[in-house]
């Protein structure tokens, strides 16, 4: 299984939408980046933290912004589920540690400059990686990503739950630990639901400050 991506191109804006209550999307901090946690490192190097094994994190969940920008801050952010090698290497990582979730960086296409003909409809071909703004294949393509079978009103995933039944919509992309008794797989949340995330190195967010403070090592 291969997952599949296509970049935005002139969707860059898409990074800088507008947030609710006045909230934005941080940029990196120098010092918080210079000390960065890194709990591992895959094979090409790339480093990531897993907010339940960082001791100041310890019981501390975010909504899907607030995780985007404890990552962002220190040259990070939500962890891109590009390739199906590390789809599974973070699948096993929250096997492993008992995780019930986590947040990614996965989001639905829902702001102005989404209205683009290739990204009709929005439910199928409007889900994007925030991080590095690259399109996740069409939803109804099973072949080319991880959503699961299943959900909480037994239909495969995304299928807008909280929406169905009353609530806010689900725009963001967590990975559940069989949290439906469906394995560990892909599923829309609503934003706001707080729960730990894991930040990956950003290759952007360190070319910038390596090249705004060259005098810094990170």
């Amino acid at each position: 299984m291969k997952i599949f991506a296509v970049v935005f191109g002139a969707l860059f804006s898409l990074a800088c939408a507008q947030f609710p209550g006045g909230r934005i999307l941080e940029s990196p901090d120098v010092a918080l980046c210079a000390t960065r946690v890194i709990h591992e490192r895959t094979p090409d190097g790339k480093g990531y933290m897993f907010s339940w094994r960082e001791p100041s994190l310890r019981g501390v969940e975010e909504d899907w912004l607030g995780g985007r920008n404890y990552c962002r801050k220190r040259c990070m952010d939500l962890v891109s589920l590009e390739t199906s090698v590390e789809n599974e290497w973070i699948k096993q990582r929250i096997v492993k540690d008992k995780v019930k979730y986590i947040w990614t960086s996965g989001r639905l296409c829902d702001f102005k400059g989404c209205e683009r003909a290739d990204l009709q409809p929005i439910s199928i071909n409007g889900w994007f990686w925030t991080a590095v703004l690259q399109k996740l294949a069409p939803t109804t393509d099973r072949r080319q990503n991880d959503w699961s079978s299943s959900g909480g009103i037994n239909k495969p995933q995304p299928d807008n739950r909280e929406a169905q039944q009353g609530g806010a919509t689900e725009n963001c992309l967590a990975v559940l630990n069989n949290f439906y008794k469906d394995g560990v797989n892909w599923h829309d949340v609503a934003c706001h639901h707080r729960k730990p995330f894991v930040c990956e190195e950003n290759e952007d967010l360190l070319k910038y400050i390596r090249y705004s403070h060259p005098q810094v090592k990170i």
